[in-house]
């Protein structure tokens, strides 16, 4: 216990010491402010940043008059903007001004309220604070004689269009995703809740990168404990990077050693805003086309978009043909050699005896055999994903067609265990989220395993432990098997099927919303439409429409 104290004790101080400014000019500058000269401030700007060729420092003279310099890098500003909404107003007298006489002392009240045409202009006066800026693609003017500087906002950095999801495919969804930038990503989440509810806090993270992050969530919906958490874990990150949304996750999820996600990851605006609105936060990290999603329970991950775009019904069938497919994914090699190796019984004869001939020549145990082609198919899969787009549709099919039959002919495996693996893999792609089926699949070999000494008796003893695993896990403080275990008939509703709308009037319990109601007062009065129409043919045949005094059938809701 000393030994372990004494450890955790050293990491602390590594920890401590890792908090200091990296730059040690900056360190040194941190409370210094300008002094008035235009030449001390420039010759520190070359200091810290005259290393880049696309550092640009620009003299010129405001109204022909005070002498000013420009600060700014060329190549993550807009040039058309600096010239034409900052050094034109700048340089050239307004005709309110020209009878004017213009003090030193009201010089920067006057260009920043009555010169400069830009909303995103304010004031700053020291030296740190106007590094970061430059750094961060806005413009700096310091002006001789003054001891305040304007920064302008003049970031423009080349960004790709909004484009369909790539991994969150959707039938009847949107067909909109995230990009790189935090601004857009931003705007697409407020185009779909233009409430004032909708609250977004930003923080930068990283000593170098300084990446924006921005939490958002519903005020009045989500619940205060866990939005507290969602910042308060933020805060206490502290690393050099965070060049994506992955970095945070492995920061604020509750049990990083367990192979299940305990975040969402995903691309969809429309999904984000539909999570949002159940009462959870969202993160977003600039340079990520992905959001974060938390807390979040088991079942989100065989959910689909397309579950509520669509009537129930088929919602429903669809959801339980991924449950049985997430499933067949996970236990069906283990059962097939539990089957083969110690219960050939429980087999038909006919299907038993076709399997043993087929496996007649195969010189290695059923296990092996499965686990050779299963970590196969793994490299084959991640060979796939790698290769290039033109040639890795090619690749999978020539890996499938051409080597399934190489290793059946050559005597390495037989035809039902290509199969098996094949169905199994099949079985995987289902699985809408990319994380969930990932974790499966590393959890298919330790079942293989199990199934391979012990027999079907592997394969329980496998999925209990998995249960009681995912039965102690939390998000953020909520379970991860809810709302099953503990059970809430309100969120069941939605759990194997996907029930309709009007039956589902209050948000998931297990997120502790503040505002639990989902839908008004007349959740069951839905139309039927075969009445409506009987009601009208009956007022045709009758002569004319009965109108209601609000102007419509009074007897269209039920």
């Amino acid at each position: 216990m000393f030994l372990f104290r004494r450890r955790r004790q050293k990491k602390a101080g590594r920890k401590a010491e890792v908090k200091e400014i990296p730059s040690k000019a900056l360190e040194e500058i941190e409370q210094n402010r300008l002094t008035g000269s235009i030449e001390t401030t420039v010759q520190f700007m070359k200091d810290m940043l005259g290393d880049s060729d696309d550092f640009v420092v620009k003299y010129f003279r405001i109204f022909g008059r005070f002498h000013a310099v420009l600060f700014y890098f060329s190549n993550i500003t807009d040039q058309d903007r600096i010239n034409n909404e900052i050094l034109k107003p700048l340089m050239y007298v307004p005709e309110h001004l020209l009878q004017r006489e213009i003090s030193k002392q009201e010089l920067v009240n006057i260009l920043v309220e009555e010169t400069l045409f830009d909303s995103q202009t304010n004031r700053e006066y020291q030296l740190d604070q106007l590094v970061n800026v430059i750094l961060r693609g806005e413009t700096v003017v310091v002006m001789e004689g003054i001891t305040e500087a304007i920064h302008i906002g003049t970031r423009k950095i080349e960004k790709r269009s909004i484009k369909s999801p790539e991994t969150e495919q959707a039938i009847l969804g949107p067909r909109e995703s995230y990009i790189e930038s935090i601004a857009t990503n931003i705007a697409l989440i407020r185009a779909r809740l233009p409430t004032p509810d909708l609250c977004i806090k930003k923080m930068e993270i990283g000593r170098l990168t300084k990446s924006a992050v921005a939490v958002c969530y519903i005020k009045g919906i989500a619940d205060d404990k866990v939005i507290k958490e969602v910042e308060k874990r933020l805060s206490e990150i502290d690393i050099d990077a965070i060049l994506d949304i992955g970095y945070l996750e492995q920061f604020i999820e509750d049990n990083p050693f367990s192979p299940f996600p305990q975040t969402q990851s995903t691309e969809r605006p429309d999904k984000t805003v539909a999570s949002l609105i159940e009462g959870r936060v969202a993160i977003l990290v600039d340079g990520s086309p992905f959001a974060l999603v938390v807390p979040v329970v088991f079942n989100q991950f065989y959910q689909t978009f397309d579950d509520y775009s669509s009537r129930f019904l088929m919602g429903s069938f669809a959801r339980l043909a991924r449950m049985q497919a997430l499933v067949f994914s996970l236990i069906f090699p283990s059962l097939y050699v539990s089957f083969i190796s110690f219960n050939p019984e429980l087999l038909p004869t006919e299907f038993a005896v076709a399997v043993a001939g087929g496996r007649a020549g195969v010189p290695y145990p059923a296990v092996v055999e499965v686990l050779i082609i299963e970590i196969a198919m793994e490299v084959l899969r991640e060979a796939t994903v790698r290769m290039p787009k033109q040639v890795g549709g090619a690749l999978s099919i020539v890996g499938v067609l051409v080597v399934g039959e190489a290793a059946v002919n050559a005597g390495l495996a037989s035809p039902i265990t290509v199969v098996v693996i094949a169905l199994t893999s099949i079985g995987s792609f289902a699985t809408p989220a990319y994380v969930a089926a990932f974790a499966l699949r590393m959890l298919r070999f330790p079942i293989l395993i199990l199934a391979g000494i012990f027999g079907l008796y592997g394969v329980v003893i496998g999925i209990i432990f998995i249960f009681n695993h995912m039965l102690s896990l939390k998000s953020l403080g909520v379970p991860y098997m809810s709302p099953v275990s503990p059970g809430n008939s309100q969120g069941l509703k939605d759990v194997i099927i996907r029930s309709p709308l009007w039956w589902m009037p209050k948000r998931p319990s297990f997120l502790q919303p503040t505002n639990r109601d989902r839908l008004g007062e007349v959740k069951n009065k839905v139309l039927q439409h075969s009445k409506v129409g009987n009601d009208q043919r009956e007022e045709a045949k009758s002569g004319g429409f009965k109108r209601g005094h609000n102007g419509s059938s009074g007897d269209n809701l039920n």
